[in-house]
């Protein structure tokens, strides 16, 4: 389930789910021009400018137009169908209507996206269709549930990255990119979460969680069916760039942060993707992954 190539199809079925075949900004020839001669914005800068989806200008538009209506029945909705608050952080427009990047508001804390249809006759929002990705939202929930009950070991590993980024030539996203553009569950600017579907052990505690989401962290604690822990369905993901423009990704910063992790007792249990990028991420699809990227895995389960 977890191994390289698979981690490859992921982060680069991102693009796909959240982005299709893109499309460059309609502006004027001089803007889309350089878009096309540097497609890349430096990650410090990128706050999700850019970001696209195949077709949606017109939509784009429409939802804009329409956002108080748009913001309302997705805040219906997750609060409706998974018991979570949710603010909106950004409209994009895609060919049958408008993808909603939201965040989850509350100590279960995660980032996700719904999709808004848009009648193309009329241009009204069809607020009853309203829909996520199968599994998207549920995943960030259990996503976030681990980062819940697992509080120590989760805070031990992102001291533990942010003494990397301060001591190293390597940073993360920015918070802005995580809201306008992220959409995929738990998330920080060094590191995401994976929760595959039928994870046995978080699933007493998801199943809690939907019946009382004011349910005290104890009570969520006791739900986790530690002996049905399995790590090949908990994924976390570091993903580090390089400081500087130009650079190519670390070789030994990947194999010391590899080293660091695997002799660590401390940090959440789980199948670890290391991945170091140069300073880019595309515009129109966030995307940070590279041929020139390098990665590692190592698993932990004690």
């Amino acid at each position: 389930m977890n191994s390289n190539k698979q981690w490859i199809t992921y982060i680069t079925g991102l693009s796909i789910i959240l982005g299709g075949c893109m499309n460059p900004d309609r502006g004027n020839e001089s803007t889309m021009a350089e878009e096309q001669r540097n497609p890349y914005e430096r990650v410090q800068n990128y706050k999700g400018q850019g970001y696209t989806l195949s077709n949606g200008e017109k939509n784009d538009k429409i939802a804009e137009d329409k956002r108080g209506e748009v913001e309302k029945v997705v805040k219906s909705f997750f609060l409706k169908k998974y018991k979570t608050e949710v603010k909106v952080h950004n409209l994009v427009g895609n060919a049958d209507g408008v993808t909603v990047f939201v965040e989850s508001v509350g100590s279960v804390h995660f980032y996700s996206y719904a999709i808004v249809p848009i009648n193309q006759g009329t241009k009204k929002i069809i607020s009853e269709d309203v829909m996520s990705q199968e599994d998207a939202v549920e995943e960030g929930i259990r996503e976030a549930l681990y980062r819940v009950i697992f509080n120590d070991e989760f805070q031990n590993l992102e001291d533990y990255l942010d003494g990397v980024v301060s001591d190293n030539e390597v940073t993360g996203r920015t918070i802005e990119s995580l809201q306008n553009v992220g959409g995929t569950g738990f998330m920080t600017p060094h590191y995401t979460m994976t929760s595959y579907f039928g994870d046995e052990a978080i699933q007493p505690v998801f199943d809690l969680y939907m019946e009382n989401p004011d349910a005290k962290i104890e009570d969520l604690k006791r739900a986790f069916n530690e002996d049905l822990f399995d790590e090949e369905y908990l994924n976390i993901n570091i993903i580090l760039f390089m400081e500087e423009e130009k650079v190519s990704p670390s070789k030994s910063i990947l194999k010391k942060v590899s080293n660091d992790l695997e002799s660590m007792d401390t940090i959440p249990k789980g199948t670890y993707q290391i991945i170091v990028n140069d300073n880019g991420v595309h515009k129109e699809t966030s995307e940070g992954y590279k041929e020139n990227s390098i990665m590692t895995e190592l698993i932990k389960s004690k």
